[in-house]
C-alpha cells in the first residue's frame, strides 16, 4: 500500500510540474486602459511593448471617396463608462452630434480582445453614421516606422496571405499614400479617400508581422465597411454601421487576434469567429 501511495505520490508530482511548465509557455493574460480616446493594449509578451488604438478615430457618412474629409465625419465624444480593476474589460461610450449613441463592450482574452458594439438611434430622425475607423497603430509590433513598415502587412488574396505592396497596388485618389480593400457589398463611392485597390480580399482580415516575424497581430470586424492600410503606421478594419433609422438599433462585433506565427491557427480562430466572411472571393470588379 505504502508503495502505492509513493507511485500514486509521484504521479501527481509529475502532473503537477508538466501543468506548470505549460502554464509558463503560456503567454500573459493581456489587459487594457483608455485615455484621451487611446486604446492600450499591455502584455508581457506583446514585442514592443503596449499597442495603441486610436478609438474610435472618426465616424463617416456615406459618399466619402471623393470628397473633402471634414465633410465626412460626423463629430463625436467618447467617454469611458466602466473599467474592471484588473483591466480585463472596458465600456466605452460615444455620443455622435447627430445624437446617435454607440456603447462599445471591450474584453480582454489571453490572446485576443473581443469587442461587442451597439450602435442606438434614439431621435426621430435618421443617422447618415454609416462607418467607423478604430485605428491600430502597429510601430512598436513591426519595430518600423512610416517608411520601412508596408512589407510587414498582408492581407488575403484567394485564399492566400499576400504581403503588402501587393501587385495590384494602387496609387490615385484624392488624398496618397495608402490603400483601401472593400468588400463586394459596400458602395464603391463609399470608402475612404485613399487609393482604392480593385480587388476584393477572399475575407475580412488585415494584419502584420512583428519585427522578428514570430508573432502575428491582425483584426476583423462584422460587419466591416473597408480594409485600410493608413498613414501613420496603422492597419485599419472599419466596421460598418450602414446609417439607422429613428429608433433603430444594430450590433457590431470585432476582435484582435495577437498569435504566435501561425497563419493556419490564425485562419481556424477567424472562421470560427466570422463565419459570415467565408464565400468565394478575391477577383477584380
Amino acid at each position: 500500500m505504502r508503495l502505492l501511495n509513493r507511485c500514486m505520490g509521484g504521479v501527481l508530482l509529475v502532473a503537477a510540474l508538466s501543468h506548470a511548465a505549460l502554464a509558463a509557455d503560456e503567454p500573459a493574460p493581456l489587459s487594457l486602459s483608455w485615455q484621451k480616446n487611446m486604446l492600450t493594449i499591455s502584455g508581457a509578451h506583446l514585442p514592443g511593448g503596449p499597442l495603441k488604438i486610436h478609438y474610435i478615430e472618426a465616424y463617416c457618412r456615406p459618399g466619402s471617396t471623393d470628397r473633402d474629409w471634414r465633410e465626412t465625419t460626423i463629430q463625436h465624444e467618447t467617454q469611458q463608462i466602466d473599467a474592471a480593476k484588473d483591466g480585463s474589460r472596458l465600456q466605452l461610450q460615444c455620443r455622435l452630434a447627430d445624437g446617435v449613441i454607440v456603447q462599445h463592450d471591450i474584453r480582454a482574452l489571453a490572446d485576443n480582445i473581443d469587442f461587442q458594439i451597439t450602435a442606438t438611434n434614439p431621435t426621430q430622425k435618421p443617422s447618415l453614421a454609416y462607418w467607423a475607423q478604430p485605428c491600430l497603430r502597429v510601430d512598436r509590433f513591426t519595430g518600423r516606422n512610416q517608411k520601412t513598415y508596408l512589407d510587414k502587412g498582408f492581407v488575403f488574396y484567394n485564399g492566400q496571405l499576400t504581403r503588402m505592396p501587393t501587385s495590384d497596388w494602387a496609387t490615385k485618389a484624392r488624398y496618397v499614400p495608402g490603400q483601401v480593400w472593400a468588400p463586394r457589398h459596400v458602395d464603391r463611392n463609399d470608402v475612404n479617400p485613399r487609393p482604392l485597390n480593385d480587388t476584393v480580399p477572399s475575407n475580412g482580415l488585415i494584419g502584420c508581422f512583428s519585427a522578428d516575424e514570430s508573432m502575428i497581430l491582425a483584426t476583423a470586424f462584422e460587419p466591416y465597411q473597408e480594409l485600410f492600410q493608413g498613414v501613420i503606421v496603422c492597419l485599419h478594419s472599419d466596421f460598418r454601421i450602414g446609417g439607422l433609422k429613428p429608433g433603430e438599433t444594430k450590433q457590431i462585433r470585432g476582435k484582435i487576434y495577437i498569435l504566435k506565427n501561425d497563419i493556419g491557427e490564425l485562419l481556424r480562430r477567424y472562421r470560427k469567429d466570422f463565419p459570415e466572411h467565408h464565400k468565394p472571393s478575391g477577383n477584380k470588379q
